[in-house]
């Protein structure tokens, strides 16, 4: 059974609310918030709800939006459901300031001693076929801004994020024994510039190169990044040694997941804009 509007409209304002609460660093409860939006809706589980919270994520990303940590984005969503989404958004000033906060502030080099569990799996490509469709990312509230984007061009946190970078390859020869090429691992992107269609320069155990790119989010596994096309090409051609590092969460608890080789290979790539998503 559709959803009714009513029903929606009070599913996209409790979720906006959690995401203001994310945004703004502070703390809440996923469940209690679910059991009271129980009480609005006809008859629906919980299940329902996760899946229509997931919906939610996967249009807030198309909109250059940040998405609620842990409600990974899933597509096939009711039309009505991204029309009251839109609505919402383009008249929640608080949202859009919070937002625009959470993008824009600078970052510090997180520490981490143990990176036992710092690197996870990759989000898997989506295999379900999309029809080709125009630029909107970004431009389907023409009034918002893509903050998505905004957080690309946040120079501090791509600092942190390479130089965290630095430190956990530093980890990662030493522990393969290899001390002396740990001393050789060089962030490029500042000691050579920034253009050289990657960030660290960094080597396998048999003395190779590894050619690193360095993605860095402060939100979810699923956030689309942003890749130029000299970055594209770089990896098309030096394939056997190039490495896309994707951290995220980073501000919290950060992780990492790593894309070797063609980027293609790992993503959905927009021609235009060159975003790498994975739903």
């Amino acid at each position: 059974m559709d959803w009714s509007r009513e029903e929606v409209e009070a599913t996209v304002t409790e979720y906006l609310r959690m995401l203001l609460l994310e945004l703004a660093g502070q703390s809440y409860n996923k469940s209690a918030h679910r059991k009271s939006l129980l009480a609005r809706l006809n008859n629906r589980t919980e299940g329902a709800i996760e899946l229509k919270h997931q919906n939610i994520s996967a249009i807030l990303i198309e909109l250059g939006i940040p998405n609620i940590v842990g409600y990974k984005p899933r597509g096939h969503y009711q039309q009505l459901l991204r029309e009251v989404v839109e609505d919402h958004v383009s008249r929640n000033q608080l949202l859009d300031t919070a937002a625009l906060n959470a993008t824009s502030t600078p970052a510090v080099v997180p520490l981490i001693s143990d990176f036992s569990k710092f690197v996870v799996d990759a989000p898997k490509i989506s295999t379900v076929a999309k029809e080709p469709k125009p630029k909107q990312y970004g431009t389907a509230i023409p009034q918002k801004r893509d903050y998505l984007e905004r957080e690309a061009r946040n120079i501090s946190l791509g600092s942190a994020g390479e130089e965290f970078v630095l430190n956990y390859e530093h980890f990662r020869l030493h522990n393969l024994g290899c001390k002396g090429l740990a001393e050789k691992v060089e962030h490029v992107a500042k000691t050579k510039g920034d253009g050289l269609g990657y960030d660290v320069l960094s080597f396998e155990a048999s003395g190779q190169e590894r050619f690193i790119e360095v993605k860095t989010t402060a939100f979810g596994k699923e956030t689309p990044f942003f890749i130029s096309r000299g970055e594209i090409g770089f990896a098309q051609e030096y394939s056997e040694k190039y490495f896309l590092y994707r951290l995220f969460e980073f501000r919290k608890q950060p992780k990492m997941f790593e894309l070797p080789g063609p980027v293609e290979k790992h993503c959905q790539v927009n021609p235009i804009s060159f975003i790498c998503e994975f739903s």
